[in-house]
């Protein structure tokens, strides 16, 4: 039904030569967002914005933490668990069962994938980003620098005993 249309339109545009269209510029308001930003409703802004606020580690997954359920996911959470990030300082939201969560997050980070990890409301990134910190002692200073894992202290070297 809208292929004639669709086709006589693109063979219209085809045809018109882009120094004969004429020069016109949108005036937006100086408040206007971008147009990725318009597409998320001001409310999921809102309640992403105050999630990632909520918790010093926000992870969005697919999945919960005990069960994950994409690889990626299970990646973030094992890495996580490696550096001794408490419970009580993590905050996982699963995409799975909120679509506009799912869609949101996304357009939110202006990252196409999931999981997605905030540590004291700074994105991170995902999975591969976590990973290179991680393999980079990175993510250990930064937990470490926003109180969420302490210091490791070095344990002092056993006094030799008197024979």
């Amino acid at each position: 039904m809208f292929m004639p249309t669709l086709r006589s339109s693109v063979a219209l545009l085809r045809t018109t030569s882009r120094a004969s269209l004429p020069l016109t510029r949108a005036v937006l308001p100086q408040n206007a967002l971008p147009l990725a930003a318009r597409l998320l409703s001001t409310e999921a802004r809102t309640q992403i914005e105050s999630a990632i606020k909520a918790s010093p580690v926000v992870l969005f997954m697919k999945g919960t933490p005990a069960e994950p359920q994409c690889g990626f996911s299970r990646a973030v959470v094992q890495v996580l668990d490696l550096h001794g990030v408490p419970d009580e300082k993590i905050k996982a939201y699963n995409v799975l069962v909120d679509a506009e969560l799912r869609s949101g997050i996304k357009e939110y980070s202006e990252w196409p994938t999931i999981p997605q990890v905030y540590v004291n409301g700074e994105f991170l990134g995902g999975c591969d980003i976590l990973l290179g910190m991680h393999q980079s002692g990175e993510l250990e200073t930064l937990l470490v620098k926003h109180d969420i894992i302490p210091e490791e202290i070095p344990e002092a070297a056993p006094a030799p005993t008197a024979a």
